[in-house]
């Protein structure tokens, strides 16, 4: 099959790490993944929730949003009640980081993740998950702990089934007419945090949803080199 982009089933859109985008964050960067772009950023509280006060843990949570250009129809902003897709990426975002890090090692802190969407061209999720990891990083490191609380990097990539063919890291054009799509989150150590996976008309068979975690895998690893590279330079 030849893709819309031109890129091979397996193939990666361009991803691209810019760190140190907002002044008064303690971990920022802009994530782009082909033509989607993500501001992830993260601000500690020395405090947790109320229901982990005096425990000795830490938290980290997550606030998504898509930024009301970053399509071509202009979407409202979400003022008060988040709508629930957003609410299921957010929480998604949020369990993601939290298999990532070490709870009991971040002290009573809590990491805000905000992931906020300039352009969206298909898999935001992905690209929210994966740019959040790297603003994690960042304030980790700012807080110079004696010992990383971070046990793994963490990434997402999305996952379909056009025509019968796997295809790795959807745009937005081809996201809208899979047969099937799938969500996966997976660490650098090799285990799988989350598999999200929707048939869109037709079912799909476990044999196939073998076949789209495997074909995660090198992309995955793609994706935590980049984070690598990214965290490197800073």
């Amino acid at each position: 099959m030849v893709r819309i982009d031109g890129r091979r089933p397996n193939e990666l859109r361009p991803l691209r790490f810019e760190l140190g985008v907002q002044k008064h964050a303690d971990g920022s960067c802009i994530v782009s993944l082909g033509d989607t772009r993500v501001l992830c950023a993260v601000t500690v509280e020395e405090q947790v929730p109320r229901w982990m006060r005096g425990s000795g843990r830490g938290w980290l949570t997550a606030e998504y949003n898509m930024l009301p250009a970053a399509t071509n129809t202009r979407s409202n902003r979400e003022r008060v009640l988040s709508a629930g897709r957003t609410k299921e990426i957010q929480r998604l975002i949020g369990r993601s980081l939290r298999a990532a890090v070490d709870l009991d090692a971040l002290g009573e802190r809590t990491f805000n993740i905000d992931c906020d969407v300039l352009d969206a061209d298909g898999g935001t999720r992905t690209a929210a998950t994966t740019g959040a990891f790297v603003a994690v990083k960042q304030a980790i490191d700012k807080l110079a702990y004696d010992a990383s609380p971070i046990i793994s990097a963490v990434a997402a990539v999305s996952v379909g089934i056009i025509d019968g063919e796997v295809l790795v890291d959807l745009n937005y054009a081809e996201d809208s007419g899979a047969d099937v799509d799938c969500n996966i989150v997976g660490l650098a150590t090799g285990g799988l945090v989350e598999v999200q996976g929707t048939a869109e008309g037709r079912s799909f068979s476990p044999e196939q949803l073998g076949d789209m975690v495997a074909a995660a895998q090198p992309a995955l690893g793609e994706m935590f080199a980049a984070q690598r590279a990214a965290l490197d330079q800073k």
